[in-house]
């Protein structure tokens, strides 16, 4: 859609420009507060199965992908203090406004996934990327304390691949299937609400 790649553009480019202040405050409290530099990159599979790096503020120890890539809860001891109200507040995810200006991303998507996690998807499930994924979508809206919800399971790993990917991914294909300018509109807003409801 012409438009939807306009409007991803236009809402990045102001975005960052209107941001570039916060950003810097964030990016150097991160930087200083812990070792490891300002940004996380992460290898995720996008539109078509393209893999790209999406850009995050590093909310965790480095080296702590190495134990993990779900991230379990509020308490898990990899992600730093900085990191734990970056999360919470869904503030970490903001450099991917580069990912959606270059091309990578749009700002109403499904959540670009890991290649490990991509493998296990079915063909229909599949259809997700027949889209660019985005820093928001109505999973992410729905499963906004994912990371808590793991946190009490006995085992997280399971529970994500058999009961809380499938369950996003659902939700994932219906926004494939329903998805509009006045769809990503309502869910903007429904993010934008969601963020300052503290």
């Amino acid at each position: 859609m012409i438009v939807k790649r306009a409007f991803d553009i236009v809402f990045a480019l102001v975005a960052l420009v209107l941001l570039a202040p916060l950003l810097l405050v964030f990016a150097l409290t991160v930087a200083f507060t812990s070792p490891g530099g300002a940004f996380f990159r992460q290898v995720r599979v996008g539109r078509d199965g393209r893999e790209f790096r999406l850009l995050k503020f590093r909310s965790m120890r480095p080296g702590s992908e190495a134990r993990g890539q779900l991230t379990i809860g509020g308490s898990d001891p990899r992600v730093t203090p900085v990191g734990r109200v970056l999360r919470k507040t869904k503030l970490d995810e903001l450099p991917q406004l580069w990912n959606v200006l270059v091309g990578d991303m749009s700002v109403v998507g499904p959540r670009p996934e890991v290649p490990r996690y991509v493998a296990l998807y079915s063909p229909e499930q599949r259809q997700v990327l027949r889209v660019r994924p985005g820093i928001t979508g109505m999973a992410s809206l729905d499963y906004v304390d994912e990371n808590e919800l793991l946190a009490r399971s006995a085992d997280p790993e399971r529970t994500y691949v058999e009961e809380v990917m499938p369950a996003k991914l659902a939700l994932d294909l219906r926004y494939v299937r329903e998805r509009s300018m006045a769809l990503d509109l309502r869910i903007i807003a429904a993010t934008l609400r969601l963020i300052f409801r503290d």
